[in-house]
């Protein structure tokens, strides 16, 4: 049987649609308040619930458990990985970050869990996830009024450009590792994918101008890309009421995205899709729909 952490959220709600579609593999959905019916009750800050929830589980899917503080998300990892071994898991597949992310703040507790994972007594396939495509999209409708009254779509990314990929190829991708595992598993085997890590980066990248060139044709006029100060966005973030945390993430990720080292320069997504990597979101339709006057 394969369980799948996380199934009210949008990767985690795909992996299982893409599991459940298929004949031969057995799968079950675990959620914050499962029902006990449709869904196992897996809360990572209870850790009673995941010894109970991961029972006759052969391979996990264990979907990262989000922002949160680092010491919040340590203990919640560890508490799965602790209940992994007592339960007998045999195979742990996690949902990491992508190398090109290794100097962002949110890596820490990534690479900390796939150490941790790694000391288990099952076997670990650690999918290291590039940064979604909705990632632009949000910076884009985030400027689109400032764009449209001033021209001027203005972020701290510098000259970087930022590598996306669909969640839809990441959730493809656990799918077709968690499936094969179960099966080598019922065969008698060792999963084929056991000690892999995958860098799952996006094969598109998007910087500053490609998103003032989105919103040019989005509003209808000339937009321009300007970078602005880390000084600046750090200010403007500290009165938009996200946690201090979240602020320390976001400055991360433009500091990094402005240091050029959010570009992939290669990937294993394409050795796991059947097909090639979806394009990126329509980011003019999505723009269009959402900027002012926009349908």
């Amino acid at each position: 049987m394969i369980l799948v952490t996380g199934t009210s959220g949008e990767l985690g709600g795909l992996v299982l649609k893409g599991l459940s579609a298929i004949a031969d593999v057995e799968v079950v959905a675990g959620t914050h308040s499962g029902d006990g019916r449709t869904a196992r009750r897996i809360d990572f800050d209870d850790p009673a619930s995941l010894v109970e929830g991961f029972k006759g589980v052969d391979v996990l899917v264990f979907i990262s458990a989000g922002y949160a503080e680092d010491d919040v998300v340590l203990a919640r990892h560890g508490a799965v990985a602790d209940a992994a071994a007592a339960a007998g898991i045999r195979q742990v597949i996690y949902t990491s970050l992508a190398g090109s992310g290794d100097l962002m703040s949110i890596a820490l507790p990534h690479r900390w869990t796939e150490a941790r994972l790694a000391e288990g007594p099952f076997d670990v396939t650690v999918l290291r996830n590039g940064l979604y495509a909705e990632i632009p999209v949000r910076l884009a409708v985030a400027g689109a009024v400032s764009a449209a009254a001033t021209g001027v779509f203005a972020a701290a990314l510098g000259a970087g450009r930022v590598s996306v990929v669909a969640k839809e190829d990441l959730a493809e991708a656990a799918v077709r590792v968690a499936a094969e595992s179960r099966r080598d598993l019922a065969a008698g085997f060792r999963s084929r994918h056991a000690d892999n890590t995958y860098e799952l980066e996006g094969v598109a990248a998007i910087g500053g101008d490609d998103i003032a060139e989105a919103l040019t044709r989005a509003l209808g006029r000339t937009v321009a890309y300007q970078t602005v100060p880390l000084f600046d966005t750090r200010k403007a973030l500290a009165d938009s009421g996200l946690e201090p945390y979240q602020i320390a993430h976001t400055i991360s990720f433009f500091s990094n995205a402005g240091a050029g080292f959010l570009e992939a320069h290669g990937t294993d997504l394409t050795t796991l899709l059947a097909s090639r990597p979806r394009p990126l979101p329509a980011l003019d339709q999505i723009v269009n729909a959402l900027a002012p006057g926009g349908s």
